[in-house]
């Protein structure tokens, strides 16, 4: 019988590295109307308002709580709600939100739906170029009445 090569204790090391980095942020995709319940139950989402998140959300992040994305100009989007890195600071709580941007990724909404809500109270949701291109009007909305009996 073999015994185990050098290599195979290396890829061990490494495969429990990537574990022990993973576990920091928990990723939690959503469906629809689960996170349309959360959001309301949990959160104290405007029902007026509820379609319109969700639909910022779907072509946001696509319900993703770990999403990250890249702008052009070399700006960065955090969690479900794409909030960019001009509204929190790298590493510490900061700027518009005082959040830390790494706290706006995954499975611990509540500084991501403050950060979200604050936004949105202060220049809406034409802050999101998601809601902007397929939100905007009021006939590409979600029924959630319908969808989820909300």
């Amino acid at each position: 019988m073999r015994k185990p090569t050098l290599s195979l204790f290396y890829f061990g090391l490494w495969a429990s590295s990537v574990l022990v980095l993973w576990q920091g942020v928990e990723c939690k995709i959503y469906l629809r109307c689960e996170l349309a319940r959360k959001l309301r139950d949990q959160y104290s989402f405007d029902r007026s308002l509820l379609s319109n998140w969700i639909c910022l959300l779907e072509h946001e992040s696509e319900l993703d709580t770990t999403k990250e994305t890249r702008e052009e100009n070399g700006s960065i989007n955090y969690g479900l709600f794409q909030i960019n890195s001009a509204y929190c600071q790298e590493a510490r709580p900061g700027r518009f939100c005082n959040v830390a941007c790494e706290k706006l990724k995954g499975d611990n909404l509540a500084e991501s739906v403050e950060c979200a809500k604050k936004i949105q109270a202060e220049r809406g949701f034409r802050n999101w170029k998601g809601w902007k291109r397929f939100c905007s009007n009021p006939q590409n909305l979600p029924d959630l009445k319908v969808a989820c009996g909300i």
